[in-house]
């Protein structure tokens, strides 16, 4: 996808036997989505919407290009993206998560740590994911103040300070601790 669109939906099938789809809405105003329209499917096609009535997790909609029940079930799993200079600008310490995929990843002693690969959020709030030459499968680390002290999108790069475990770090003694056991 274009850098210029950011992933504001996703379509999880139809609804009725009339065309509607269910609509799944990732903006901060759920119900704001039409306003950002045309909005761009992941297979490139635009579309309008019209949200025609709320649903447990999201909206039944209408779009512009489906008619029939089979048409919207079809269009299931489709992304919704909007042309990013169509949504709202955001408070300096909230991120699309489009502007943090690929971004390097550098501890508190300038260490690079690897990249984002993804964004998740699982309902407790972000996690970022992170793959890099030294860690196996990817690391999991929450995106709060606290593990990702500083966010610099100008120089393409986040600095973190991790929990324990994160990149695969052992529990290693500290050298300052006294040893009571000398059996």
């Amino acid at each position: 996808m274009s850098p210029s669109l950011i992933c504001v939906g996703a379509l999880a099938g139809a609804f009725g036997v009339r065309g509607e789809v269910r609509l799944k809405s990732f903006c901060a105003d759920p119900g704001a989505i039409a306003d950002y329209a045309p909005l761009t499917l992941g297979d490139g096609r635009s579309v309008t919407l019209k949200i025609t009535r709320p649903l447990k997790g999201g909206f039944a909609a209408r779009l512009d290009i489906v008619d029939t029940r089979e048409a919207a079930e079809a269009l299931k799993g489709q992304r919704l993206y909007a042309q990013r200079e169509r949504l709202p600008a955001l408070p300096d310490d909230e991120f699309y998560h489009a502007d943090l995929i690929g971004l390097q990843v550098v501890d508190t002693g300038g260490v690079t740590l690897g990249q984002i690969h993804a964004v998740h959020d699982h309902g407790a709030g972000d996690v970022l994911e992170i793959l890099g030459p030294g860690i196996k499968g990817s690391a999991m680390l929450p995106f709060t103040r606290e593990a990702v002290p500083t966010v610099d999108l100008g120089a393409g790069r986040i600095i973190v300070d991790p929990p324990l475990g994160v990149f695969g770090e052992e529990n290693e003694p500290d050298p300052d601790a006294t040893d009571w056991d000398h059996g």
